[in-house]
């Protein structure tokens, strides 16, 4: 699978996106536009091990609901994926059976050193 949830309005994913050489070997769902599904997340779940690696903690909204002075569980935290987009961490790309979340420097470098080889 090659799969890219992103958000078209977001210019860090729009410039992710521009560094990947064959961009068209992969789908692309703006999450947005495109609710993520139960099984999408599940997907990814399976590739991680972990709701909270797919969470994103700089969301305004996870500030605004005082939700970083809760303990959540995995539960909570794949909940509140599927309730509302910002919550997951962007961009996620799946490359083969390899998963990369967000947009750390880190991540980003080592997604593009398997997908532009």
């Amino acid at each position: 699978m090659k799969k890219i949830y992103y958000l078209k309005t977001c210019d860090t994913c729009k410039g992710i996106l521009k560094q990947i050489k064959n961009i068209e070997q992969f789908q692309l769902q703006d999450i947005k536009e495109e609710s993520i599904t139960v099984k999408q997340v599940e997907e990814m779940y399976a590739l991680t091990g972990s709701y909270e690696t797919l969470f994103s903690k700089r969301a305004k909204l996870y500030k605004e609901m005082g939700l970083k002075d809760e303990n959540l569980t995995e539960n909570d935290f794949k909940r509140y994926i599927l309730e509302h987009y910002t919550f997951l961490a962007r961009p996620v790309i799946i490359y083969n059976d390899q998963i990369f979340v967000g947009n750390s420097p880190k991540t980003i470098e080592l997604m593009l050193q398997k997908v532009n080889n």
